[in-house]
């Protein structure tokens, strides 16, 4: 049986003892039947990860008291996905899909095609958050709100961004990693006068995923994954 992992921020050490959430709470003793001396986990990116023991549970209350650390922090590279706002379903699997594979922050844009009209913060980071303990990692991405597309570039600060593009001409992505950051367009692409933005701003660059035309969702996961094996392969070579 997999001993489960709960993230909390609050300060973590040896000896401890933590409130569970009532979500934590209700998991814990209603889906997973889990009962007082059950074996948990508790981390975060702040602390590391440590052995702990749940102490009480009822309903949607528990407690748990920390052990040992297993694991220090470690921070990892900056890794940021922009995703034009797709439709629930197909969200949720892409922020699920991005914290495997390391994003730490996710930010949902608003672009002229999206179908969506707006992204659920609050469900998102929850999403984000059951990923994070699902998949062993330490952080949690940060979702953003929100927010149409020229205004998160209006204020960009982090470095180049590779930018997904359908139908036009663009150096392959493998080519240009790695990079810190990746934007990818609403179902049916960017907008004519949105590509032009993007060719105009010094810190975007046009990528290209291939030769067919890909899901929105699939061309996240699928250009995220590249992004973060080229970053983790620099700090192997590094240690």
């Amino acid at each position: 049986m997999s001993i489960p992992r709960l993230f909390h921020d609050a300060p973590l050490a040896d000896g401890a003892e933590v409130a569970l959430t009532p979500a934590q709470a209700h998991h814990l003793g209603t889906v997973l039947r889990r009962a007082p001396g059950a074996e948990l986990r508790a981390f975060n990116g702040r602390d590391g990860e440590f052995a702990a023991a749940l102490t009480a549970l009822r309903k949607d209350r528990g407690a748990m008291r920390l052990g040992p650390r297993l694991r220090a922090p470690a921070a990892p590279p900056p890794l940021r996905l922009l995703l034009a706002c797709l439709k629930r379903e197909a969200m949720d699997w892409a922020v699920e899909k991005a914290t495997e594979l390391g994003a730490t922050r996710i930010s949902p844009v608003l672009t002229r095609r999206c179908v969506a009209t707006h992204a659920n913060r609050e469900r998102l980071q929850a999403i984000a958050r059951a990923a994070a303990e699902q998949c062993e990692r330490l952080e949690v991405p940060e979702v953003d709100e929100s927010r149409l597309l020229h205004a998160v570039l209006d204020g960009w600060e982090g470095g180049t961004l590779l930018a997904a593009a359908e139908r036009r001409a663009a150096r392959p992505l493998h080519a240009l990693l790695p990079a810190p950051a990746l934007l990818v367009g609403p179902e049916g692409g960017f907008d004519p006068a949105e590509l032009d933005d993007l060719a105009r701003r010094p810190f975007v660059t046009s990528a290209s995923l291939g030769p067919r035309i890909l899901r929105a969702e699939t061309a996240a996961v699928a250009g995220l994954g590249a992004l973060s094996f080229a970053l983790h392969a620099i700090e192997v070579e590094a240690d």
